[in-house]
């Protein structure tokens, strides 16, 4: 007789348990790999989530600063004792080049342009505006409706804006021969006029302000 233990042969129990074991392991292995695709993929997704969301700020950004440059609000300075008001952008980056001034058609004054200089003069409606306003009641301030179309220079680029403004004056007495002297007060914005805007609605405007 042979002195080596004999080899005992595996019951069907044994081996079941041993493929469960297997499987088993198998099976936390796929775990363990689905856990890390998922913790590479989160964090792939988090990277890219804070690119998308820094570049969504970079737009917003730009189309705001955008915005701003294409948009201009004009101030008005009184000079020559109300014989003139002085026009600038009431931002100090953006540069007036020129502009185009439109009256009311019933005041039949034409158009003025200005070219470096923004301003509005009292003798370019004085007299029109004295004769439409004969016999009406003097009321304190008045106002005469523009539409100005400025050309100014922001961020990098010349542009072009359309607004209706209100323009504030009196009509004083003690003019040249007894008449009636204008002084003007001051500009306020009405609102932005679109690119083909009609010089008619000035003659409603005005119409509503007398």
């Amino acid at each position: 007789m042979s002195g080596a233990p004999e080899t005992r042969a595996e019951t069907p129990a044994e081996k079941a348990e041993k493929a469960r074991v297997r499987r088993r392991w198998l099976t936390l292995g796929e775990v363990l790999a689905v856990v890390a695709a998922l913790i590479s993929g989160l964090t792939l997704w988090n990277s890219w989530q804070q690119r998308s969301d820094e570049q969504a700020k970079e737009v917003r950004a730009e189309k705001k600063a955008e915005s701003a440059a294409a948009t201009i609000v004009l101030g008005a300075a009184g000079e020559d004792e109300g014989r003139r008001l002085k026009l600038a952008s009431l931002r100090a980056d953006q540069n007036v080049q020129g502009q185009t001034i439109l009256f009311p058609p019933a005041l039949k004054v034409a158009a003025v342009e200005t070219t470096g200089d923004p301003r509005i003069e009292a003798d370019w409606i004085q007299d029109a505006l004295r004769d439409a306003t004969t016999g009406e009641k003097d009321r304190g301030d008045a106002r005469l409706p523009l539409l100005i179309v400025t050309r100014y220079w922001s961020d990098g680029a010349v542009r072009t804006a359309r607004a209706y403004y209100d323009l504030g004056y009196t009509l004083e007495e003690g003019g040249l021969l007894g008449g009636r002297k204008l002084r003007l007060k001051g500009l306020s914005l009405i609102g932005a006029a679109p690119e083909k805007a009609d010089p008619e609605r000035l003659d409603k405007l005005w119409a509503a302000r007398r």
